[in-house]
């Protein structure tokens, strides 16, 4: 789902602007869904997730479009926070979808490969980090951004390890920031706010999944 402005495409466009923007991400619905469900998760969850097409400013300056995998009761909340990251040139570093062979070992998605690429995602059928109860990400109703400048971080653990929290980098969220301010307009939670830890990435929908 894109905004109808950056619908246009025209082959003199030069590369990574609105109307040509950089092609990052181009799976098809029933490959990325299952890649990123994994074989455990239930039909009546996997059924209800949509891969939204979405363009973003990235760290290079340039328009790149990618795609996420979402529950369906926040794809409209998906479409309108993406355009309004766009609008403030909000760098992400790349959007693809956790299912892609470039997050993928011995066939299984890994959230650790995603987050150390810098890449933003959302839904994938997996527990908590360190938990045994399952993860927002694993309804569809959350998503990270930039876990490189926006790490996790509990108990002295980093993640990615690389990682490290300065909220005046580009690229980083904060309390006040106005991405932060969007999501929170939305009903959403974000995990920079949590006492416990620190989930500065995070962001999820506080719904009933079904």
């Amino acid at each position: 789902m894109t905004s109808p402005r950056h619908d246009s495409f025209s082959i003199h466009s030069e590369p990574g602007t609105l109307e040509n923007p950089l092609l990052d991400s181009s799976h098809t619905h029933e490959q990325i869904i299952s890649a990123c469900a994994g074989s455990y998760c239930p039909e009546s969850l996997r059924c209800r997730q949509r891969v939204l097409t979405v363009d973003y400013f990235s760290f290079d300056r340039k328009i790149h479009r990618g795609q996420i995998v979402v529950h369906r009761a926040i794809s409209q909340d998906i479409h309108r926070l993406f355009i309004r990251v766009l609008e403030l040139k909000f760098p992400l570093q790349s959007v693809i979808p956790i299912g892609d062979p470039r997050f993928c070992r011995a066939g299984s998605p890994l959230d650790e490969l995603s987050m150390e690429a810098n890449n933003s995602s959302a839904f994938h059928y997996r527990t908590k980090t360190g938990k045994t109860q399952l993860s927002r990400h694993a309804l569809g109703l959350a998503i990270d951004l930039n876990p490189v400048q926006n790490p996790f971080v509990r108990d002295g653990v980093i993640l990615p390890p690389r990682a490290s929290y300065d909220p005046y980098a580009r690229g980083t969220l904060s309390a006040d920031h106005p991405v932060v301010q969007e999501f929170r307009k939305l009903g959403w939670i974000w995990g920079g706010d949590w006492s416990s830890l620190k989930d500065w990435q995070h962001f999820e929908k506080p719904l009933n999944p079904l």
